[in-house]
């Protein structure tokens, strides 16, 4: 069993930047990648970023430049820099990750923290 727990969302105007964190607790397994995706109203959920337990990154095209990821392997904590935002960026930000209890894999959501980009 894994639970995520996020902060920092807000609201925030264009061209700022907010730090989301995600706190991940689990009782079993090895955590291999954790990142965020998003989903905007009437919109699918997409990648924003990943990371490896290696630290191996990936972004979307939308977001290269402006949003950097980040984690502490040993808190199992993932945290997501995002400057420069956008209206386009507004919607709800949910932290994922991928555990490994041998011999699968299972992914893990957090409840989705709220970003809003707004003047």
């Amino acid at each position: 069993q894994v639970q995520l727990v996020e902060s920092g969302g807000g609201l925030v105007q264009p061209g700022g930047s907010l730090r989301l964190s995600c706190a991940a607790s689990k009782s079993e397994g090895f955590i291999g990648a954790m990142g965020w995706y998003r989903q905007a109203p009437g919109k699918e959920r997409e990648l924003v970023a990943t990371m490896t337990s290696r630290s191996i990154t990936n972004y979307a095209d939308s977001v290269k430049g402006r949003f950097t990821i980040s984690r502490e392997n040993a808190k199992n904590t993932v945290y997501l820099q995002m400057n420069s935002l956008k209206p386009e960026d507004t919607a709800v930000y949910y932290c994922n990750a991928r555990v490994l209890v041998y011999p699968r894999d299972y992914d893990y959501w957090g409840q989705g923290t709220q970003v809003t980009v707004s003047s």
